[in-house]
């Protein structure tokens, strides 16, 4: 008889007062696995990482025991953009989030794909594949035991990855390049056309993700409620059970045996103190016994 897998739950945990303390404050906060940045997320200048916090961030996960471990990358990256200037500080700036992951041994490195303004999407997809692989160039990411996981969007515009097929094909032009896999946004999902709301939609949905990218590639789950409707292609965030996706789908996704190899994350609103605890509290109640 197969034995159901409880699944690892966590949130994005702020990083302020040190890296090591986001490891602190998800484990306080009850969680399994953690996301969080490694440096602050809307600038291009990013301070070195000291040995002592490396040492400390390293320290600090082994004692908490948070698995899967996540960074999420810098929201100004853009590796598909046509303009060589910003293409290169993307490039760049990539470079540096996956040394910085490697240094703190995280498990995964979550990335926008990017826009694709000024070309075709499939070019914008074609080079997104490329400048990652430039990114990674003389890095084993194999060897350092970490994953760079591509993120589908809400498809606004010229947003890339508002499919799950440019997920996909993303994936298939890295995939002998460096060790690759999806994250899945379930706002973004929603929002994108996809329908998780009812349980045939749910049931499509799902055929459709493992028939394109593959259940198996995905490693995780962003898992947060829309405040948008079905198909707006708005990416705004609401809190689990509290918007239009509802509490129902998060129960199916948590307690679907074909994605209990991966690893479910939080990335809901702040707005009162407490959110995220409740927010991950409510995650872990939908789980089945």
């Amino acid at each position: 008889m197969n034995q159901f897998k409880r699944p690892r739950i966590g949130f994005h945990a702020p990083i302020k007062g040190g890296l090591h303390e986001s490891l602190i404050i998800a484990k306080e906060t009850g969680c399994d696995a953690v996301q969080l940045f490694s440096r602050n997320p809307r600038g291009w200048m990013a301070k070195p990482l000291t040995n002592d916090a490396v040492q400390l961030f390293r320290k600090t996960r082994r004692q908490t025991k948070l698995s899967p471990v996540l960074i999420h990358t810098n929201y100004l990256i853009n590796m598909a953009s046509v303009n060589d200037d910003f293409l290169t500080k993307s490039i760049e700036a990539f470079r540096g989030e996956v040394e910085r992951a490697l240094l703190l041994c995280a498990d995964y490195l979550v990335l926008h794909p990017g826009s694709f303004r000024g070309t075709s999407r499939q070019q914008g997809l074609t080079r997104v594949a490329a400048s990652i692989a430039v990114s990674c160039r003389g890095l084993d990411l194999a060897k350092g035991g970490l994953t760079v996981l591509i993120e589908n969007t809400a498809g606004f515009e010229y947003s890339l990855g508002g499919s799950f097929e440019q997920v996909a094909e993303v994936l298939r032009l890295l995939r002998d390049v460096i060790p690759i896999g999806a994250c899945i946004d379930t706002c973004h999902v929603h929002v994108s056309g996809y329908d998780i709301v009812g349980i045939a939609g749910m049931r499509k949905t799902i055929a459709q993700l493992d028939s394109t990218v593959g259940l198996k590639n995905v490693s995780v789950w962003h898992c947060n409620d829309a405040k948008a409707a079905l198909g707006s292609k708005l990416d705004r965030h609401q809190h689990v059970g509290k918007g239009t996706i509802g509490l129902e789908p998060f129960r199916r996704l948590l307690n679907n045996p074909r994605l209990a190899h991966a690893a479910f994350i939080a990335e809901t609103p702040i707005d009162e103190p407490g959110d995220d605890r409740r927010n991950v509290e409510t995650l872990k109640s939908l789980v089945r016994s």
